[in-house]
């Protein structure tokens, strides 16, 4: 199968975003994986719902202020840092 073209596609990531994945421009699956390492790596999954992810004082900008967002709506707020 071959790979969908808009998701390799090359972005910018905003700084709020930048200041947690480490890097200016990114691909949206790059962006994702990313920022998956840094929420295993903190630990900032709900214990009693892993679908939902706590953010930490990095993160809540990137999720709009929120202080927890589950995972699909993850998706939706990092689409606002990707130009």
């Amino acid at each position: 199968r071959k790979p969908n073209a808009a998701f390799m596609k090359k972005l910018t990531v905003s700084a709020a975003l930048a200041s947690v994945i480490g890097v200016g421009m990114a691909a949206r699956t790059e962006v994702v994986s990313a920022l998956w390492k840094y929420i295993k790596k903190h630990n900032l999954q709900d214990p009693k719902n892993r679908r939902n992810i706590i953010a930490d004082e990095k993160l809540k900008p990137v999720f709009g202020g929120k202080n927890s967002v589950s995972m699909f709506e993850m998706t939706k707020h990092v689409s606002k840092h990707l130009k």
